[in-house]
């Protein structure tokens, strides 16, 4: 028997937050959150009891984030004066703004690699789902994403990987 939607929000909400922060950035990520749990809610009385319910979420987000970066993509907002600058406070890692930055200039497959993979946990047979091509294309995409960030953020040691 599937646990109850709000317990699934519970558990899986932060990693998912996680994952369309590292894909999105912050100030777009809370929008894809919130899409990635609306439809997950919609689809929920449908999903088998045995399924992988983190792996299906990411998968939900992973497209709820392609969907904002084409509207994005296709509306241009011109404005008279820059937006204030959105506050740091209570976002993981916001005091290594250079490793995000880093991340962010990183090719989108192998940005979306390192965050489905280091972040969300995702094993690679998931991630290769979602983006659409081999396990081995997405162990590559994910070990070239970390070793251009080792060259280019020394500091970009994550947790469980060897050079």
């Amino acid at each position: 028997m599937k646990p109850p939607f709000e317990r699934i929000v519970e558990q899986h909400g932060p990693t998912v937050l996680r994952v369309c922060r590292v894909v999105l950035g912050a100030h777009d990520a809370e929008d894809a959150w919130s899409e990635t749990f609306l439809a997950a809610m919609r689809a929920y009385p449908d999903l088998p009891d045995d399924a992988n319910i983190e792996a299906w979420l990411v998968t939900i987000a992973h497209r709820k984030a392609i969907d904002v970066v084409r509207a994005a993509n296709r509306t241009a907002l011109p404005v008279d004066e820059l937006p204030e600058s959105p506050t740091r406070l209570g976002i993981p890692g916001a005091g290594e703004a250079d490793l995000w930055a880093a991340v962010s200039a990183l090719p989108p497959k192998q940005r979306q690699a390192i965050a489905y993979h280091y972040v969300a946990g995702l094993p690679y047979a998931d991630i290769a789902d979602l983006l659409g091509g081999t396990v081995d294309a997405a162990r590559r995409a994910a070990a070239d994403g970390l070793k251009k960030l080792r060259r280019t953020y020394p500091g970009a040691i994550m947790e469980g990987v060897h050079a």
